[in-house]
């Protein structure tokens, strides 16, 4: 049997994953981390972004993050995110439609939105669409 790692995703509201994977991909603030069974613990931030699993199987799940914190332990890797959702289930319409809003605030610095809050929802409206183009490039394999 090949080697795994247990993998624990999780929301503020539910436990989206758990279970064993040979690898899991994760977008941390410095860059992609890609975590093998027996890698050195570590704790960090993570961005909003697409957490991919590969199956011992050797299938792959995606998830979507809006960000939050990666912990990793030898054989134990935990993702907590305040918002969680499996790729298939992201809203292509609704993404498309905050990241028109969020660069509508950013040219017009008159309208109710900070600067600070419309540069984070345009970043998690592009991961969103970021992680729903590498789903659908995953299922035409």
């Amino acid at each position: 049997m090949a080697s795994t790692i247990h993998c624990d995703i999780v929301s503020a509201e539910a436990e989206i994953f758990s279970g064993n994977a040979a690898m899991v991909i994760v977008p941390a603030e410095e860059g992609d981390i890609g975590i093998a069974p027996r890698h050195a613990p570590l704790l960090t931030r993570l961005r909003p972004g697409q957490v991919r699993v590969i199956l011992p199987e050797g299938g792959e799940e995606f998830y979507f993050i809006t960000g939050g914190l990666l912990e990793i332990q030898p054989h134990v890797v935990t993702v907590l995110s305040d918002t969680a959702q499996r790729a298939g289930d992201l809203d292509e319409a609704a993404a498309l439609k905050a990241k028109e809003e969020a660069e509508r605030a950013i040219a017009d610095r008159s309208a109710g939105m900070e600067v600070a809050q419309a540069q984070a929802q345009l970043a998690q409206a592009m991961a969103q669409l970021a992680a729903l183009e590498r789903f659908r490039k995953q299922l035409k394999r």
